[in-house]
C-alpha cells in the first residue's frame, strides 16, 4: 500500500472515530436535546440525496418531495401501532415502505413527463399538498390515518428483544435512545451516499446529467428521457419513503402537520445552498440548515444579556437570520457552499462570457 492510500485510510479511520464518539460528546457539552437535533440532521441528509437525485441530477424541480417522506412515515405507522393492531418488523416495513414511495414517485412522475421549469414546480407542489390532505380526511367514513390527530404508540426500531427506545449500559457507558438512533440513521445515511456517489458516475447519473443539461440533445443521443426521468422520481421518492419510516419509529408519533409544504421548500434550500449535483455540498447543506435554526433559538438568551431585556422575539429573529444567512448565500455563493464541478465550471464560463 502506498502512502497515499495509508493516509487515505487514516483519515477514514479519524473520521469513523469521530462520528462514533460525536453523539456522546454532545450529550456532554451541549446537552441531550443536541443529540436529538443531529439524529433529525441525518434523517434531512437522506431526504435531501433524495431530493438532489431529481433536482441537482436531473434537474427535475419538485416542490412536493416531502409526499414521499410522509409516505414512507404513514407505511410505517399503520402496520406498526395499535391504529389497525399490527406490529410489523422494521425489516419488513422499511422496504416497504422504499417501495411504495417509489411507486408513489412513478405516479407523480408520469403525468409531468412534457411539464418543465415553473409548470413542473406547480404540478409537484399541488402532489405535495393532495397527499397532506388525503392524509388529513383519511379517518371518515373509515378511519384509516387518524386525520389530523394522527398516529401514537408507533412502534420504535427493535430486533432479537433489544428495542431502541431503551437505554442500555455498555462498558459503562449508558446508551440512551437517541444514541442508538444516531448509530443507526447514521449507518442508514452512509449507505445513501454511498449509493448516491455509485449512482452520480454510472450510466444512469450521467444520463440524467445529459437530461438536465439539454433535454432534447440527450434525446437525440439516443437516451429514453421519459424512463429515465421516471427512474429519477422513483430513486429520489425510495429515499424519502426509508427517510419517512425510520422518522415514524423515531418520533413514535406522526400526523399530516409534519409533512407541509415549508418542509419541502427547507429540503429544496438544502440542495440548492448545500450545493446541486454535489453529493458532499447536498450533505453539507442538509447539516447546516438543520442546525442553524435550532442555533439561533438562543437569541433570546443573548438579547437578554447583552441589552438586560428582548427586543425581538426569539422566533421572530430566528427565521429573520436564517432568511437573511440564505439571501447573502445566493449571492455571493449562488451554486451554492460546494457545488458541483459542472456548475462550478458553468458559472465560470457564464461570469467570463464564453
Amino acid at each position: 500500500m502506498n502512502g497515499a492510500g495509508s493516509a487515505r485510510w487514516l483519515q477514514i479511520a479519524v473520521l469513523c472515530i469521530v462520528l462514533v464518539a460525536l453523539p456522546f460528546v454532545i450529550d456532554a457539552t451541549l446537552g441531550r436535546a443536541w443529540v436529538r437535533i443531529i439524529d433529525i440532521a441525518l434523517l434531512f441528509v437522506m431526504l435531501a440525496l433524495g431530493l438532489n437525485i431529481v433536482v441537482g441530477f436531473a434537474g427535475l424541480l419538485d416542490l412536493g418531495y416531502i409526499a414521499f417522506f410522509a409516505v414512507g412515515a404513514y407505511c410505517y405507522a399503520l402496520l406498526a401501532s395499535p391504529q389497525f393492531d399490527i406490529h410489523w418488523s422494521f425489516l419488513v416495513l422499511l422496504p416497504l415502505g422504499a417501495l411504495v414511495a417509489g411507486l408513489f414517485g412513478v405516479v407523480l412522475g408520469a403525468p409531468t413527463l412534457k411539464l418543465r421549469g415553473d409548470y413542473l414546480a406547480i404540478v409537484t407542489l399541488g402532489f405535495g399538498e393532495i397527499i397532506r390532505i388525503f392524509l388529513v380526511n383519511l379517518n371518515r367514513p373509515v378511519n384509516i390515518t387518524n386525520g389530523p390527530r394522527g398516529i401514537t404508540l408507533v412502534d420504535p426500531l427493535q430486533a432479537g428483544g433489544i428495542s431502541l427506545s431503551k437505554s442500555y449500559e455498555i462498558a459503562g457507558i449508558t446508551v440512551a435512545p437517541v444514541h442508538s438512533y444516531y448509530f443507526v440513521f447514521l449507518l442508514c445515511a452512509v449507505a445513501v451516499i454511498f449509493v448516491s456517489i455509485r449512482l452520480e458516475n454510472s450510466r444512469i447519473g450521467r444520463a440524467w446529467i445529459a437530461i438536465r443539461e439539454d433535454e432534447l440533445a440527450a434525446s437525440a443521443m439516443g437516451i429514453n428521457t421519459r424512463n429515465v426521468k421516471l427512474l429519477a422520481f422513483a430513486m429520489g421518492a425510495t429515499f424519502g419513503g426509508v427517510a419517512g419510516g425510520l422518522f415514524a419509529s423515531f418520533q413514535g408519533f406522526i400526523s399530516p402537520a409534519s409533512f407541509a409544504l415549508h418542509d419541502s421548500v427547507m429540503v429544496l434550500c438544502m440542495v440548492v445552498l448545500g450545493g446541486m449535483g454535489n453529493v458532499g455540498g447536498v450533505v453539507l447543506g442538509a447539516v447546516l440548515l438543520t442546525v442553524l435554526p435550532e442555533a439561533l433559538r438562543y437569541m433570546g438568551p443573548l438579547q437578554q444579556q447583552w441589552l438586560g431585556r428582548v427586543y425581538i422575539d426569539p422566533s421572530d429573529l430566528r427565521m429573520l437570520l436564517f432568511g437573511l444567512a440564505l439571501v447573502l448565500m445566493m449571492l455571493l455563493r449562488p451554486a451554492g457552499l460546494w457545488p458541483s464541478r459542472i456548475r462550478r465550471r458553468e458559472l465560470s464560463t457564464e461570469k467570463t462570457g464564453g
